[in-house]
């Protein structure tokens, strides 16, 4: 009698998780959209201050390279 109980608890468990986990899956989703923008958003930023970077480096060489007449 304590087998079955203990096996009807775990299927109880499990079907209350697979009932969870199928009324979390729209919020999961909708997450994986929102990190997915998130993610692209950071990169953007990371591009665009690497570009920057670039222009700095390539405006620096060419001041020592080509000084002003002055």
């Amino acid at each position: 009698m304590k087998a079955f109980l203990v096996g009807l608890i775990f299927l109880l468990a499990v079907m209350i998780l697979g009932v969870v986990g199928i009324l979390l899956f729209p919020l999961l989703f909708v997450l994986a959209w929102i990190f997915r923008a998130i993610i692209m958003f950071v990169l953007v930023i990371v591009a665009v201050w690497l570009l920057g970077k670039f222009i700095i480096f390539v405006w620096e060489a060419m001041r020592k390279e080509y000084p002003p007449n002055g």
